[in-house]
């Protein structure tokens, strides 16, 4: 195959992100940390899905028409750190190939080539071992082979060849994969892609990996049936929406399909389960999620575990569109602070304090470019400023500022108490940069800490984890673990503290009541009784805790 036309290419791009998407469990169970934030692959599936959309509604002959098209598809869906490098690897790429009315193989490695520089300068602090790695080490091979071939196909087998190995030795180069014994979840998600590349290219088909994509439809089809706008939040009989997969292993109880649905069946509605030879996929709403996990564990080791309370998503959903329509009617602003929070109490808390707008999302759903635009736009404001509150979505918070035709600046806001620091220190009378200055100087100089669940048995930085400890993450660093809460949150705290300090904020969740708050603010009041302590309702879920030190 010596040349490439935008038709094909669009078929390409299908291909990739259909490969992706059947994969993109997998991906997100490739945890670097034990933390419940696993959605690299969930967020690299929506980018790509963004993109492929737009491409297949735009596909032309001319492949620098279509890779444009691909290019604004995947601009406006990125989401997280490793959506919007994949989002700038392709921009990068359709730059480059902009006039182009098809590629031969030398311009095709030439246009991957430039989606890595181009996504390399994109991200302040490229860390080697990522996505970045494996983009820029099948590039390389790409542009090395190219002097040399001239058969696309051949050329791409070579990518795909080189991108696994790179993907292999992740784990050299980032300490931490190597630590835990994954590769690198953006690196697999790319290979993902590049693998549909070239299936699309030699008119092959790939296998479907444990169904996942059946899965979603049906699971979109139950909560849409069980979970629709016109029930009643009261009407929900089984409240927690429970996901699992179960990976067989030796020793553990044989499965059996018929056997093992109907023994799940007495624990709740809305059952689907979809297995292999190696794996079971599990959704099932269930008020005792723990009992349906513990019986899961009879088959073999738990892995992309998300379990969603359904009464508190349908309240959430009731307000979230109540507010839209409020949001909507009001009149233009000269200025907006659109923040991102996870917790309707936190959400209460930062529009107490200046925020305008307040986007739903976090640690386990970022939100895309596209969703961060539209919320701006709802505003209909003259100046804009964006705190993503969460380091996984700063870049599309960027890219977000971009796209406006306002004025826009991020504050990189890396956490909630970063977040609240930065809208004290907002000036409704000083210039968006200035604002951009202040706002950030302000966040930098609050310390957050956190507690939360570990999804898996591990070791980081010295700490021994097991599965279902609370940990305690202080500056982005896990200090503690232990399978008592409070424990774990008064040494959390002795961490945190230090003479300077003078104010404390408690942020309890879902998972921590206001008693066992109380009882943290009297150990912060026993090891220094001039500091001041605040405690709020945060109702945030995943984080028992979340605190700020000032």
């Amino acid at each position: 195959m010596k040349s490439l036309n935008g038709i094909q290419f669009a078929e390409m791009v299908q291909m990739g992100s259909h490969h992706l998407y059947q994969n993109a469990d997998y991906v997100d169970a490739l945890n670097v940390f034990p933390v419940p934030d696993g959605d690299t692959g969930t967020n690299m599936n929506l980018s790509m899905s963004s993109g492929a959309k737009e491409t297949e509604a735009n596909a032309q002959e001319h492949i620098g028409k279509t890779a444009e098209s691909l290019s604004k598809g995947l601009l406006m869906g990125a989401r997280g750190n490793s959506g919007v490098i994949l989002s700038q690897l392709f921009r990068g790429f359709g730059k480059y190939i902009v006039n182009e009315p098809e590629l031969n193989a030398a311009k095709f490695a030439g246009a991957l080539q430039h989606g890595v520089e181009t996504a390399y300068k994109a991200v302040m602090k490229p860390v080697e071992g990522t996505i970045l790695t494996v983009a820029k080490d099948a590039a390389a091979k790409a542009m090395e082979l190219s002097k040399t071939e001239d058969d696309l196909i051949v050329l791409f087998e070579s990518v795909v060849e080189e991108a696994k190995a790179s993907l292999e030795r992740t784990p050299d180069l980032l300490p931490v994969l190597k630590e835990v014994g994954v590769v690198d979840s953006g690196g697999q998600g790319l290979v993902y892609v590049y693998e549909g590349f070239l299936a699309s290219l030699k008119g092959e088909q790939l296998p479907e990996k444990h169904s996942h994509a059946s899965m979603n439809e049906l699971v979109s089809a139950e909560h849409h049936k069980n979970v629709a706008g016109f029930m009643d939040t009261a009407d929900i009989e089984f409240g927690y929406c429970t996901e699992f997969m179960v990976k067989f292993e030796d020793g553990k109880k044989e499965f059996n399909e018929a056997a093992f649905r109907s023994d799940l069946s007495e624990y709740g509605d809305s059952l689907l389960v979809i297995a292999d030879d190696e794996i079971a996929k599990i959704h099932i709403h269930s008020e005792e999620p723990g009992k349906v996990l513990t019986y899961g564990q009879d088959y073999g080791s738990l892995i992309s575990m998300k379990i969603e309370n359904m009464r508190q998503q349908h309240t959430e959903l009731q307000d979230k569109e109540a507010k839209r329509n409020a949001a909507q009617t009001e009149a233009k602003h000269p200025y907006a602070v659109v923040t991102v929070a996870m917790g309707e109490g936190i959400g209460e808390i930062l529009r107490s304090i200046g925020a305008s707008y307040v986007i739903e999302g976090g640690q386990t759903m970022n939100p895309s470019t596209e969703d961060i635009v539209k919320a701006i736009q709802s505003i209909e404001a003259e100046r804009v400023l964006i705190l993503p509150n969460n380091k996984n979505i700063v870049m599309a918070a960027e890219q977000a500022a971009e796209i406006l035709d306002i004025e826009a600046a991020v504050v990189p806001t890396k956490d909630v108490p970063q977040g609240m620091a930065a809208l004290l220190a907002f000036n409704p009378e000083a210039s968006v940069e200035e604002n951009r200055q202040a706002m950030s100087g302000a966040s930098e100089h609050v310390k957050s800490g956190s507690v939360t669940h570990a999804v898996r048995d591990t070791s980081i930085d010295g700490v021994e984890i097991k599965k279902d400890d609370f940990m305690g993450i202080s500056q982005g660093k896990i200090v503690v673990a232990d399978s008592n809460l409070e424990q774990v949150a008064k040494e959390l705290v002795k961490n945190l503290l230090d003479d300077d300090s003078e104010i404390v904020t408690i942020l309890y969740g879902e998972d921590a009541t206001e008693d066992e708050a109380e009882k943290l603010a009297d150990f912060i009041g026993e090891l220094n009784d001039e500091v001041e302590v605040e405690i709020h309702n945060g109702k945030q879920p995943l984080y028992p805790y979340i605190l700020s030190v000032e």
